[in-house]
């Protein structure tokens, strides 16, 4: 066995021979160099990046003596690329928990059988670096790790996700040397790095060495400060420098143009100052940087600076005096293959996506990302809450059996605070917060440092807090866990603001009007984004909007964290908790983003880009073309972009134009006017949609990109305008009836309908000889439960809605003198031992032309608190694949996500109208249709109307093929087409994680009628 110093069970001894922590920064040999910012181009710069001999093993216990010896032979050994996650290669096992600890909770101990990576490099030694100080970084290394260079112990280091240094000088020798690290799965550390995410382990982000000058710069501190209302900056360069120097600052301003200079010999530390005349202001929306080199020796170092003030005022979150509201998301260092080694491209791929939809700024949940990361927000332009890595989450449910069984949830955990109140562990808590702020603090998008996630509150945080505020007075800090109930006392005196997770519309409303609250609401985390939804957004944000003491939040979370697989038939799909055996987990908790895996965007992210838009349009005097336009941008007016709008009848162009140049001032509104033809409003179905597009590319999208857009009914429908357009061109008043076997045939001209009397239902309906119908009609209240309505699943179930029957009590039936046949039906649904949920009645009505039209009651049991939906089940031909319907589209919408789709007639195939979810769920209805055909290529089908629109789903699977599967790769499709025409669905909401389905989104009537008309067409007929 290895003989070591057991550093990994020791909480105060977080390092051995690591460097003071520092700026993010490379040297480079000219300004050239530096300017271009490619680490390659420095000489000074040598990647250790490539393949590097490899071991894994079970348990250190195993581990060999004399690995890292200079003459040890290991060309038995695998390669493994670095950086890399040990679990993506084969070695241990996937694992993903959310706040399980994955090892006994008994800090600061962990398994004697510690699983070890072995690491061998050699590498060669350039002759120009003989005679300056060397330096290896690890930028990224879980959980922790020893180094050695050529035999002899270098040190030890933990902290998952930020960088650490070692001078490695004296360990070094001319040519070839040789390199070996040891990482442990486990540490102390693994108590306060128990996030939500899948437990990778190795040298996951990038290793190098940097060569320096004997006397160098060491450390940088740029500070900005704004005076005379802005009109004056000044720059206060602070430096640390290891041994004196000269050190030239050169600041240059956006185009490149030298403005400012400053010189000075900098002993041990020592400070440069500049004065600026007239700064442009950097902003999430106009993120304009100067470029300051500072030169000392043979090195060049460049910063990007940012000259913006953070501040809060009376109660209001504020970026250079503006109050700003903070539009974000939550984001993981995530990637399909890679785990948490993220390539530059895909960051710079997030950031796109994310500029797309509005999004303007990022939690770093929940620890440091790549540097290279914070230095693409200084360019895109977003605010950063920048958060140590820090969590405690599974102290919560170390040891609270009775709590956990009394369904009190964290709210009376004390275990909680055990590590943040024991000063033994006082100095890993501060040590997070330092390394953070010291690499960072040079990143004008880091607008907020929090101090961790879910770790309990005691005098570690604040102690945290303090030595944070002390460095940097310049940014808030934050932290939800000091006003979490689970505290029992909240107190968040140590910090700059309050914040919540999860809480409700109404709880944040009422935090902005209680009069006692002095510091601004910050949601960190809410509107889970898991599966279908989320659907609450416009609530909080029209409530967000209205009130100055809340500052935003950010959106739990942004890309599902599956991991991509493939089935035996080689068809790819996202796994996730439990798809590898391991325990404990948390199953699909991980598939909660905004996007999928491959960043395609789910429609949550299409609602959130809608919602948070910054730009709002509302009507003035819509007969005179009159329109007030908001400007909720903070910092820019309108001009850069162009409105364009359309007048459409169900999908007929009637009337286009544009608006440009629009200089309407941030958060001001401007009434504009529309020449609108008047004769359009003679018609009826008449909408304005105007889309607001970019008028030029920038570097996240290209010309004519869509900001927003807005949709007006300048004339309302009409009611049965499907049934005009649809109508059957002949005139029949004949229509003959046949009851055998208890069985009715409805025969006229060109159909024939069949209704089963038994079971209360029409069987078959037929016209020119084509079945529309492969199963009888059938009412239906199940959906394949979406991940928000996990709360709600057990008495679903236990009250059988997935599996309720139709019992008949009694069928009638009468033919009219006009040409009717009218069937009468009291039913009930229900499940055995329980009693029905819905009694109802129906009444069918057959006419000469071949329509069938229900109008149907229903009354639901009290103990039901709402049902998913109510309406019709209609199981057609798989030749029946063409949807063509008057509504909102082209994608699915729900009553309470809906901001995103478009009113007017879209034509899709059935396979088109799905949203597919990693966990098969309820997807693809269509809120508010107005009317829809069902048909095949021929445009045989049937058309589907209301006396009021509905939700409308068509799909390849029955809900219960969706409930049953795990994965998309169950599901088979079914050879039919399975239609759902809803009176009403239920919202979606976001009760995964969240607050419940507000009581406007759900279905509570507990008596309700509805009416569907069901009339086979033929494309003739149109």
């Amino acid at each position: 066995m290895l003989e070591i110093d057991k550093y990994w069970e020791d909480p105060r001894t977080l390092h051995i021979n690591r460097e003071k922590p520092r700026a993010y920064y490379i040297p480079h040999a000219d300004a050239e160099g530096a300017v271009s910012r490619k680490r390659g181009r420095s000489p000074y710069y040598q990647t250790l990046n490539g393949a590097w001999k490899f071991q894994y093993h079970a348990s250190v216990e195993e581990v060999r003596d004399s690995f890292y010896e200079a003459d040890y032979d290991a060309g038995s050994w695998s390669s493994l690329l670095v950086p890399s996650c040990w679990q993506n290669n084969g070695y241990d096992s996937m694992h993903y928990s959310n706040l399980n600890y994955t090892i006994p909770c008994d800090p600061p101990f962990v398994p004697d059988d510690n699983p070890a990576g072995l690491y061998i490099r050699k590498f060669n030694l350039s002759p120009d670096w003989t005679e300056k100080d060397k330096y290896v970084v690890f930028e990224g290394v879980n959980a922790c790790f020893y180094l050695w260079v050529n035999g002899s112990f270098v040190g030890y280091s933990q902290g998952s996700r930020v960088p650490a240094e070692f001078n490695i000088s004296k360990h070094l020798v001319s040519g070839v040397n040789r390199m070996a690290v040891m990482v442990l799965k486990f540490c102390d550390g693994t108590y306060l790095e128990d996030q939500d995410l899948w437990r990778y382990t190795g040298i996951f982000r990038d290793v190098y060495m940097l060569a320096r000058d004997k006397a160098h710069i060491r450390d940088v501190f740029v500070r900005t400060t704004l005076l005379n209302g802005d009109r004056e900056a000044q720059l206060n360069i602070e430096l640390e420098m290891a041994g004196g120097a000269v050190v030239q600052a050169v600041l240059r301003d956006p185009s490149g143009i030298e403005i400012a200079a400053a010189q000075g010999e900098i002993g041990q530390t020592g400070q440069l100052l500049m004065e600026v005349l007239d700064p442009q202001l950097w902003s999430a929306e106009q993120p304009v940087l100067y470029e300051l080199l500072l030169s000392s020796g043979e090195e060049v170092l460049r910063f990007s600076v940012g000259f913006r003030r953070v501040e809060i005022q009376e109660g209001v979150f504020q970026i250079n005096g503006v109050p700003v509201k903070l539009k974000g998301v939550n984001r993981h260092d995530s990637h399909p293959s890679l785990g948490q080694t993220i390539p530059l491209q895909h960051m710079i791929q997030d950031l796109q996506v994310m500029k797309r939809h509005n999004i303007n700024t990022i939690r770093a949940s929940h620890y440091p990302n790549d540097p290279r990361f914070l230095e693409l927000c200084n360019e895109y332009g977003f605010y950063v809450v920048d958060e140590a890595d820090l969590e405690c989450h599974g102290l919560a449910i170390a040891d609270n059996w009775d709590n956990m069984a009394k369904g009190l949830g964290m709210q009376s955990y004390t275990d909680f605070h055990e590590l943040s109140n024991n000063p033994d562990w006082e100095e890993a808590f501060v040590d997070r917060a330092v390394r953070m702020v010291e690499r960072d603090k040079n990143n004008p998008c880091v607008v907020i440092w929090s101090m961790g996630n879910e770790s309990g509150y005691g005098p570690n945080h604040i102690a945290m807090a303090k030595w944070t505020r002390e460095r940097d007075s310049a940014r808030p800090v934050h932290y939800e866990g000091a006003a979490s109930l689970y505290l029992g006392h909240p107190d968040t005196s140590a910090l700059d603001m309050e914040s919540r997770m999860y809480a409700s519309v109404p709880e944040i409303e009422a935090y902005a009007k209680d009069e006692s609250k002095l510091k601004p609401l910050f949601l960190c985390e809410y509107s889970h984004a898991m599966g279908n939804g989320p659907g609450d957004l416009l609530d909080y944000w029209n409530v967000i909007y209205a009130e100055p003491k809340l500052m935003g939040g950010c959106v739990w979370e942004w890309c599902d964290h599956g991991i991509e697989r493939k089935t035996e038939h080689g068809d790819t799909y996202y796994a996730y908790g439990g798809d590898f055996g391991e325990k404990p987990h948390d199953g699909n908790f991980c598939i909660d983003g905004l996007v999928a895996p491959d960043r395609t965007p789910h429609t949550g992210l299409l609602e959130l880009k809608q919602v948070i838009a910054p730009v709002r349009m509302e009507a003035v005097e819509l007969e005179k073309g009159r329109l007030q336009i908001h400007n909720l941008y903070d910092f820019v007016d309108l001009s850069h972009l162009v409105f364009y709008w359309k007048v459409e009848r169900e999908g007929v162009l009637l009337q286009q134009g544009e608006l440009r140049g629009l200089r309407t001032a941030p958060h001001t509104g401007e009434v504009v006017e529309l020449p609108l033809q008047p004769k359009l409003f003679s018609l009826d179905a008449v909408s304005l949609t105007i889309s607001c597009c970019l008028e030029e590319e920038n570097v996240w999208a290209e010309r004519g990109h869509e900001i927003m857009f807005q949709q007006f009914e300048l004339t309302s429908s009409v009611g049965n305008g499907a049934s005009k357009l649809f109508e059957n061109k002949a005139s029949h008043t004949s229509i003959q009836v046949l009851e055998e076997e208890r069985k009715l045939l409805i025969t006229g001209f060109d159909f024939s309908h069949s209704f089963d009397l038994r079971k209360g239902m029409p069987d078959q309906l037929t016209r020119h000889g084509v079945a529309l119908l492969e199963q009888p009609l059938s009412f239906n209240m199940w959906r394949a439960p979406l991940d928000n309505d996990r709360p709600l699943v057990a008495r679903w179930e236990y009250e059988g809605l997935e599996h309720a029957g139709m019992k008949v009590y009694r069928c009638d039936w009468e033919q009219r003198a006009e040409g009717e046949v009218v069937v009468t039906v009291e039913f009930s649904l229900g499940l055995y031992t329980r009693r029905p949920i819905v009694r109802g009645s129906a009444q069918w009505l057959f006419d000469a032309q071949g329509a069938v039209t229900v109008k149907a009651s229903a009354e639901v049991k009290k103990e039901i608190d709402f049902l998913p939906r109510f309406g019709l089940q209609l199981r057609m031909p798989a030749a029946m694949n063409t949807v063509d319907y008057v509504g909102y589209g082209p994608h699915e919408s729900y009553v309470d996500k809906r901001q995103s789709v478009r009113k007017g007639r879209y034509v899709q195939r059935v396979e088109e109208m799905g949203e597919s979810y990693i966990m098969p769920q309820e997807n693809g209805s269509r809120w508010g249709t107005e009317w829809a055909v069902v048909s095949n290529e021929l445009g045989m089908g049937l058309l589907l109307d209301g006396t009021e629109p509905f939700s409308l789903n068509a799909s390849r699977y029955l809900p219960q093929d969706l409930t049953a599967a795990k994965h998309t790769y169950e599901l088979q499709q079914r050879k039919e087409t399975i239609v759902q025409l809803d009176y009403k669905m239920s919202g979606v909401g976001s009760h995964s994680c969240g607050p419940k389905l507000m009581d406007k989104y759900q279905l509570k009537e507990k008596q309700f009628d509805f009416q569907f008309t069901l009339r086979p067409v033929f494309k003739e007929d149109e």
